[in-house]
């Protein structure tokens, strides 16, 4: 049944380049929420994040019994917000399923990286890594001072993200494929290969649990297939072999994820170092240090992979010994629900 009152709803809205998360609230608690597909504008698409978005707005309001007219106010975190005519774009797509009488600053869009800083440490200082399609560390300090390290994009930046992780397992298992093809082509080198310990034939690579994972995910039944993929007309996601490298018991995919937890480590460093002198992480200050400094993790390579998440805190630790590192994982849809009420 649908309500008429004149109760005030807010929307936030988590837009992703992977999944659309939008929560419906009242003034004081969580009603209903729902998911639907991508809606980062850059990565998918205005056609794409429209669908999403409204996807996610329509079925979020109707689990909370409520019409997208009686929103009040809405937040959406949306990456490469801070240029405008992204902002405006998302703006744009949202204010035709949330018709309202109000001026249009009623649907707030921020970065990605905002909301989750707002659902991990509300207005105090801290430090978040988001690793999830893509990877940024974003951070403030006890002045509002803000800095950030990454995010910039997947041809030269988003270190330790599902796209980065994504990227080094095709590597590895072309550069495999390279091997076995040697080994077929030149027979005289296979025992020394072998004596190397790398005398996995083609076809046995090829009916690797890792390998066939991988190729699976791409809709591919080759590893020549595969290694040709990234180069066709409509190159496949990098991102949507993230899902096989983290079932994977092989060593390979293990050390990938290991690589990804100490280039995430890396990333929060960087923002530490920015924000907080030295001298308050330093081994002789921790202990009369009264606060040490927030670390949060947000994001689904963080969510999924344990050991990105075990080789992160351990290596966060080792970098700065100042710090303290909160166990729980993010959910940024909290804090752009919050940031909606307080508009």
């Amino acid at each position: 049944m649908i309500k008429i009152n004149r109760v005030p709803y807010f929307l936030g809205i988590d837009g992703g380049g992977t999944k659309t998360l939008c929560a419906v609230g009242d003034e004081s608690k969580l009603l209903a929420t729902a998911t639907a597909g991508p809606s980062n504008v850059l990565r998918v698409g205005e056609a794409q994040a429209r669908e999403s978005l409204h996807q996610s707005v329509r079925q979020a309001c109707a689990a909370a019994g409520i019409t997208p007219g009686q929103v009040t106010n809405t937040c959406i975190g949306a990456a490469g917000a801070a240029r405008p005519e992204v902002a405006e774009t998302v703006r744009r797509i949202l204010a035709e399923i949330l018709p309202s009488t109000k001026v249009p600053s009623t649907i707030n869009v921020v970065g990605d990286m905002q909301i989750a800083l707002e659902a991990a440490f509300g207005d105090g200082p801290g430090v978040l890594v988001i690793a999830g399609t893509g990877s940024i560390a974003y951070g403030r300090d006890a002045h509002g001072n803000t800095a950030r390290a990454g995010g910039w994009g997947f041809a030269i930046s988003d270190e330790g993200s599902a796209h980065w992780i994504g990227r080094a397992a095709a590597a590895a298992l072309v550069r495999d494929m390279d091997r076995t093809e040697m080994h077929r082509t030149d027979p005289a080198r296979t025992e020394a290969a072998r004596s190397a310990g790398d005398s996995k034939s083609h076809a046995a690579l090829q009916s690797s649990p890792l390998a066939s994972a991988l190729m699976k995910a791409w809709n591919v039944v080759s590893l020549e297939e595969f290694a040709r993929a990234p180069a066709s007309a409509n190159p496949p996601d990098f991102a949507a072999l993230f899902p096989a490298v983290v079932a994977s018991t092989e060593d390979s995919a293990t050390q990938i994820l290991a690589s990804a937890g100490a280039e995430l480590a890396h990333l929060a460093s960087v923002v530490i170092c920015r924000l907080f002198p030295p001298s308050r992480t330093s081994e002789t200050n921790v202990a009369a240090s009264a606060a040490p400094i927030p670390v949060a993790m947000a994001g689904g390579v963080f969510r999924h992979a344990a050991v990105v998440r075990q080789v992160f805190y351990n290596q966060v630790r080792w970098l700065d010994p100042g710090v303290q590192v909160q166990p729980e994982i993010v959910e940024p849809v909290e804090g752009a629900l919050r940031l909606a009420r307080n508009v």
